[in-house]
């Protein structure tokens, strides 16, 4: 049997203006995702995912000559993995020849609606399982900036940035704040389609080529502070310069302004998880909005 594993993403800084080149600083996360595959004789693909509770939550079979048309289920799931096998197969012709069968299970140790990655993971599993870049596999079918598949592939912060078309500049940094203690995670209830949110981000056309140099600035400051209010105020003034960019209000303002502490939003606004920045745990306040997963800094991000 062979498996493989990926890690889920969080966007610290430059949520969208990450298309257009800015840098940003993106954390692996400690949850993640599982491929295994072992060989049979049956002539197709057994394919099961198993949910953070180790409960199944799909299953399909698949053909193996991957042709959507005699798929024996034609659920929008078992359809988009057979566009990913596909692309696979067009990046490595010899992904799967020679197979007579296949049992895949994925796990995943991470609520789905959480938005921490449940594609980029998969994605970046099966390009390793493929043998082929896991950033053009993303192209042929999600999209997006792909900070997400460089989370699945690394162990610690990095920062991610597009210097040119489809060439990512990964770095790893050391991102250890010592107020990280006081970095809370809290899930809005709401999973965020993030390919919607780069549609809308970019039907606004807004012109970013004078606003990254202070995106790339707030992401470095950040990686070097070594104070909560200083982490704070940074934080904010990056809530304002989106706010700007994609006409909306920071999230504070929509749902907790009264809460003491920064808050951010953490990729596509709207949804997923949000970054707080508390003295106190401020699971009772959170808690009292309807806001039940809180999650610590240290539980969260590897």
């Amino acid at each position: 049997m062979k498996t493989f594993r990926s890690h889920g993403k969080l966007l610290l800084t430059s949520e969208y203006v990450v298309l257009d080149g800015a840098k940003a600083l993106a954390l692996p996360t400690k949850f993640g995702q599982s491929l295994s595959i072992l060989p049979n004789n049956k002539g197709n693909i057994s394919w099961q995912s198993y949910d953070e509770n180790n409960e199944l939550w799909f299953e399909a079979i698949l053909p193996l000559n991957l042709d959507l048309d005699a798929s024996e289920t034609k659920d929008e799931v078992s359809t988009r993995l057979l566009e990913i096998l596909t692309a696979a197969q067009r990046l490595n012709p010899e992904f799967l020849k020679g197979s007579n069968g296949l049992e895949i299970k994925t796990n995943q140790d991470f609520n789905r609606k959480w938005g921490l990655g449940t594609s980029s993971t998969l994605i970046n599993n099966i390009a390793t399982w493929a043998k082929i870049d896991a950033y053009q596999l993303l192209d042929l079918t999600f999209g997006g900036s792909g900070y997400d598949v460089a989370c699945a592939q690394h162990n610690h912060p990095i920062t991610y940035q597009l210097v040119s078309e489809n060439s990512p500049k990964v770095t790893e940094v050391v991102f250890n704040p010592p107020f990280k203690d006081q970095l809370y995670f809290i899930y809005l209830n709401k999973k965020q389609n993030s390919r919607e949110g780069i549609k809308t981000y970019k039907a606004l056309r807004q012109n970013t080529s004078n606003s990254l140099e202070d995106f790339n600035t707030i992401t470095e400051s950040l990686i070097d502070c070594q104070h909560l209010s200083e982490f704070e105020a940074l934080v904010t003034e990056h809530e304002s310069l989106i706010s700007e960019l994609i006409e909306q209000p920071p999230i504070k303002f929509q749902l907790f302004e009264d809460f003491n502490g920064a808050i951010k939003s953490l990729g596509a606004w709207g949804g997923d998880f949000i970054l707080a920045t508390s003295i106190n745990n401020p699971r009772d306040y959170f808690n009292s909005k309807g806001y039940d997963t809180i999650i610590s800094y240290s539980d969260m991000i590897k």
